[in-house]
């Protein structure tokens, strides 16, 4: 009889990790959307799959390097990106490999690669999924790329992330101020 009550309160034990986890998520991710300092970072997009969590838009940033006379840098290291506002979008400050203290608002990216040639570091910055219905992911994609490409007219995309110390919530992607699942779905409706 002990052992069914032991196995019985491991259940429930193992239930309740389980319920917990997800609402830890969407507790963090919930309260940087609320606490945290929203940055535009330009976007240059490509439209992949994941098998396992449905159809994406790949963002590439503008920002995706910064030129440093440091050349000690190793494929895959974790590095803090500090940010600046300029002119409603974000740009680089600095780069250091370890934290600063500073009130300055960071991303932890991973480096690719450093040319010692043009004196640049390239990195990777970790929001660069945005997840959409999948019926709407191949036309936002289209859409992104006619803009990016698109010379005559001056058209924005960016990506609004919010960044709270070492979290950041990837909220939105907006063509010209306008989400994007609303131009797709406005594109649909004509």
């Amino acid at each position: 009889m002990k052992t069914k009550k032991t196995i019985f309160i491991l259940f429930i034990i193992l239930v309740i990790i389980q319920l917990v986890s997800p609402l830890k998520m969407i507790y963090n991710q919930e309260n940087t959307l609320k606490k945290g300092k929203p940055y535009k970072f330009l976007t240059q997009p490509i439209d992949p799959s994941d098998p396992f969590r449905g159809k994406y838009i790949r963002l590439n940033y503008k920002i995706r390097s910064y030129k440093t006379l440091d050349s000690i840098w190793s494929r895959n290291d974790k590095i803090y990106v500090y940010l600046k506002d300029s002119i409603g979008y974000a740009k680089i400050d600095t780069v250091c490999k370890q934290k600063v203290n500073t009130k300055k608002d960071y991303v932890i990216a991973k480096v690719k690669w450093y040319s010692s040639y043009n004196k640049k570091l390239s990195f990777n910055l970790p929001f660069n999924r945005f997840y959409m219905e999948e019926s709407k992911a191949k036309p936002a994609e289209d859409l992104v790329r006619r803009n990016r490409r698109d010379t005559i007219n001056t058209n924005t995309t960016y990506a609004l992330v919010y960044l709270d110390e070492d979290s950041y919530v990837l909220d939105n992607v907006f063509v010209n101020n306008v989400a994007i699942k609303e131009v797709i779905q406005n594109q649909k409706n004509k």
